[in-house]
């Protein structure tokens, strides 16, 4: 079994109106000496904004803002920003997040050149009803059932003068291009989905998803297998570029007496297809067991959204228990030895 050291908690709640609630599930990237942290900042009723700290080391808080340096601006966030993620493409920093109006959670993107000042570039994720859904992917059987079956409980929440969409969350995108062309992650319950080879953002049209599910199963890139995520599964921190692949680090649920309980998982992909799955952790990476994991606004939460890379420690930066932002280590070259061990069937 891997050796994964628990650091503890490095960012509390504050009494800050914007932030009194909690923090938690950052994005992080390092430029230069300093490392950035952008994270999920919850106040009264729920409404989320982005939050910013700088750390001087992967565990040390430097300097932190008194206020979210973004904010709902727009009707299809309105009710807040959700769990960035961060990656740098060709100078250009993308910030994806989670964006809320009260019933829809999508995936939306902002872009920046200075981390500074950023640029919303809306919703980039499907934008269509549940039964526009189900229509597309009747023909795909056993995998129908199966995403009806996560996703039938929206239609409860319809209401006259809202159009309900299907719930499309966690978008990441990976590091760099592939082939020259923008890949990302994103997450329809209960499997991880890929979009892959995409000249540009702009491409992403309703004509250009209406095909993506038509053919869905080609875009399943992880779907739940073991205990600890056979519940549903979703994307966490940017995939991180390996010899080996590309590490993969998501979270896994599985369903207990006490409620679903978040567990932090790991798995790699080919480096030019990323489409494929080469191996993967049959058990969790970690998991809740610290009380600042166990109890919370949300209780049983490990959430690994961001990651760091300092020569063979790589540090997961995850919401714990949806309340307090905490970071784990494990030796990179010992995680990718422990996959090397679990190749996965598909990926032989």
């Amino acid at each position: 079994m891997l050796q994964v050291n628990k650091l503890g908690i490095i960012l509390y709640k504050t009494d800050n109106s914007f932030e009194s609630e909690g923090v938690l599930n950052p994005a992080v990237i390092k430029v230069g000496d300093a490392i950035h942290l952008f994270y999920r900042a919850v106040a009264k009723g729920n409404f989320s904004t982005i939050g910013y700290c700088q750390l001087s080391a992967p565990t040390v808080v430097q300097s932190r803002g008194e206020a979210p340096v973004l904010f709902p601006q727009a009707a299809y966030e309105i009710q807040g920003l959700e769990d960035p993620r961060i990656v740098e493409i060709d100078g250009t920093y993308y910030l994806t997040y989670t964006a809320y109006d009260g019933i829809n959670a999508l995936g939306a993107l902002a872009t920046s050149t200075d981390l500074v000042h950023w640029e919303k570039h809306g919703v980039i994720v499907p934008e269509i009803t549940y039964e526009e859904f189900r229509h597309l992917i009747e023909s795909e059987g056993t995998m129908q059932k199966k995403y009806i079956r996560f996703n039938d409980y929206q239609r409860s929440h319809e209401k006259q003068d809202r159009k309900i969409l299907l719930w499309d969350k966690n978008l990441v995108f990976f590091p760099r291009k592939i082939n020259n062309k923008y890949c990302f992650l994103h997450r329809i319950k209960p499997d991880i989905q890929i979009v892959v080879f995409v000249d540009k953002l702009e491409d992403l049209t309703i004509d250009f998803w209406r095909d993506y599910f038509l053919n869905f199963d080609k875009y399943v890139v992880l779907a739940p297998r073991y205990d600890h995520e056979v519940s549903y599964i979703g994307s966490g921190c940017p995939p991180i570029e390996t010899a080996e692949g590309w590490l993969i680090i998501y979270h896994g649920v599985h369903d207990t007496v006490k409620g679903y309980v978040y567990s932090a998982c790991a798995a790699l992909l080919d480096l030019k297809n990323p489409q494929k799955e080469i191996a993967r952790l049959p058990y969790a990476l970690f998991f809740p067991e610290k009380q600042w994991e166990l109890k919370g606004e949300v209780n049983n939460v490990c959430f690994p959204t961001g990651a760091l890379l300092e020569n063979d420690t790589l540090y997961i930066y995850y919401g714990a228990a949806d309340e307090r932002i905490a970071v784990a280590s494990v030796s990179l070259k010992e995680l990718l030895r422990e996959l090397a061990l679990n190749k996965s069937v598909l990926g032989l």
